[in-house]
C-alpha cells in the first residue's frame, strides 16, 4: 500500500514504469549470476545491506519496481509465459488470492516459510511485514478549534466532520482500496455504499492517489485544508522521524475508528518459472533475517512479522490498532472490481 510519508510511500500511485534494471550492490570479480527481484515502487532496504546480500549469495541484484503492488501483479500475470523475476516481495492480502489463481508463484519450503510470524499470508507467500490504513488527523488545527475528533464512521458521515476529510479513490490508490474494503468488511456492501453516498452528500474530497491527499490536501501541508486523511498507523511516527525541528510528540495522530481500519500483510515469493532458485530462496530469508526486519520499521514504515525483532523507538508513536476490518480474501478477489465500480458510480458520478 501506498507508504510513504517523505518519501516514505507504499506503492506511489505515481506508477513507476518497471525499471529496466536499477543493479544495486558491489561488483564481482568475473560474471556474477544475476537474481531478479521485481518489488512495488516503495520497496526499501538499505544498500548497504543490499550489497552483503549480493556478497553473501553470490549474485547481482536487479531490483525491477513496478509501481503499485497491484500494477506489478499484473506485469507478473502477463509475462508469466517469459518470467520477468526469479522472486517478487510485495504481494498483500488483497492480493495473495489473485495471484495464486494465476498460477504464478511456486512453493518454498525453507525456514522462513516455517517459522511462526507475527502476521499469516496463504502459501507460497511467506509474510515479511505488515502494516495498518487508518484515518490520521492534524493535532494543531483540532487543538486550536477545540473540535471533538470523530469516534465512529456514523460521527464522520455527519456533514461538518464529511467535509473535513479527504479519502483516495480506490481505483487509482491501494491506500484508497484498502479503506473501501475496511468499510464493507464492517458495516457489509449495502450498508457500506449507503454510508459513502452520505459521505459524498457531506463533503468528502478524493484525491487521486496518497500523495495528493497528504501533501497537497491535509491541512499539514501548505495550502491543504482537509485536517482528516486516510494514511497510516505509522505516518505519525514518520512525521516525527523526518521532521527537522527536534519534537516530543507527533503533529499528527491515527483515529482507530471501528470501520475506518484495514489491516495489509505484504509477502515475498518465488516465481513460477524463474531462474537462479538457490539465490531466490536466500533472498526469502533474506527479507525475514533480523536485520532487515529491523530496518523495515524506518525504511517502509511497515511493522516487523518475525518474532523477536524490537521495535524501532520511534515506532511508540505508532500504536497498532486494536482492530481491523476486511472482507473475506475470497470476496475481495471476486468481488474487488465490481466494488470499486460500485464505489466510483456512488461517489464521484
Amino acid at each position: 500500500m501506498q507508504h510513504g510519508i517523505f518519501l516514505f510511500t507504499r506503492r506511489k500511485a505515481l506508477a513507476t514504469t518497471l525499471l529496466s534494471g536499477a543493479l544495486i550492490g558491489a561488483s564481482f570479480a568475473g560474471a556474477a549470476q544475476e537474481l531478479r527481484v521485481l518489488t512495488h515502487s516503495s520497496f526499501g532496504v538499505p544498500k548497504p545491506l543490499l550489497a552483503q546480500f549480493e556478497k553473501e549469495a553470490g549474485v547481482k541484484l536487479r531490483i525491477s519496481k513496478a509501481g503499485d503492488a497491484g500494477e506489478m501483479l499484473n506485469k507478473l500475470i502477463l509475462t508469466r509465459k517469459a518470467p520477468i523475476a526469479d522472486v517478487v516481495y510485495g504481494i498483500d492480502n488483497t492480493l495473495a488470492a489473485k495471484a495464486i489463481a494465476a498460477d504464478v508463484l511456486d512453493a518454498y519450503n525453507g525456514p522462513a516459510s516455517q517459522r511462526a510470524a507475527a502476521q499469516t499470508l496463504p502459501a507460497p507467500l511467506v509474510p515479511v511485514d505488515y502494516g495498518y490504513v487508518t484515518i490520521n488527523y492534524d493535532v494543531q488545527w483540532f487543538a486550536k478549534r477545540k473540535q471533538t475528533l470523530p469516534s465512529s464512521l456514523e460521527d464522520l458521515a455527519q456533514p461538518a466532520m464529511a467535509s473535513l476529510l479527504v479519502v483516495q479513490n480506490p481505483a487509482t490508490s491501494s491506500t484508497g482500496y484498502a479503506f473501501l474494503l475496511a468499510t464493507i468488511g464492517a458495516m457489509g456492501e449495502e450498508k457500506a455504499f449507503d454510508w459513502w453516498a452520505r459521505m459524498r452528500k457531506g463533503g468528502v474530497k478524493v484525491a487521486k492517489g496518497w500523495s495528493e491527499a497528504y501533501y497537497t490536501d491535509f491541512s499539514r501541508a501548505e495550502g491543504g485544508a482537509r485536517p482528516l486523511v486516510v494514511s497510516y498507523a505509522t505516518s505519525p511516527a514518520a512525521e516525527l522521524f523526518y521532521s527537522k525541528e527536534k519534537l516530543t510528540q507527533s503533529p499528527t495522530g491515527s483515529l482507530s475508528l471501528p470501520g475506518a481500519v484495514f489491516k495489509q500483510v505484504e509477502g515475498v515469493a518465488l516465481v513460477k518459472g524463474g531462474q537462479a532458485r538457490p539465490a531466490a530462496e536466500k533472498f526469502i530469508e533474506f527479507m525475514r533475517s533480523a536485520e532487515v526486519q529491523k530496518q523495515l520499521q524506518t525504511e517502509m514504515w511497515m511493522y516487523p512479522v518475525e518474532p523477536g525483532v524490537a521495535r524501532a523507538e520511534v515506532m511508540k508513536f505508532a500504536p497498532e490498532p486494536a482492530k481491523a476490518d476486511a472482507p473475506s480474501d475470497k470476496d475481495i478477489a471476486d468481488k474487488g472490481a465490481a466494488w470499486v465500480a460500485r464505489w466510483t458510480q456512488v461517489v464521484l458520478k
